[in-house]
């Protein structure tokens, strides 16, 4: 018998679902463009960010994973829940 699939659970802290979608939004870049970044395919991407912020996320360990690192290689920056609510920012561009 196989292994059951992993799934990520919802981090404590971000990024949500909602903090994906936002850090997408915040670069400007579509689906399609969210999945030539990270490698993961339009349709997993379209899954994830239709799921409700307070289930578990959708999708393999690895996939979020993708996801997060190509939206960080971007400059976005995932603020974590501090009282004030989690978000993302761009991040400041270093001075050459």
């Amino acid at each position: 018998m196989a292994a059951p699939r992993q799934r990520a659970s919802r981090p404590a802290g971000p990024p949500s679902v909602a903090c994906l979608r936002a850090a997408r939004a915040l670069i400007g870049v579509s689906q399609g463009e969210l999945a030539q970044m990270s490698g993961v395919s339009v349709g997993a991407i379209a899954r994830i960010e239709r799921y409700a912020a307070d289930r578990p996320l959708p999708c393999k360990v690895r996939t979020w994973t993708l996801l997060v690192a190509a939206l960080e290689s971007a400059g976005v920056a995932f603020i974590e829940e501090n009282g004030g609510g989690a978000g993302v920012r761009l991040r400041k561009r270093r001075a050459s």
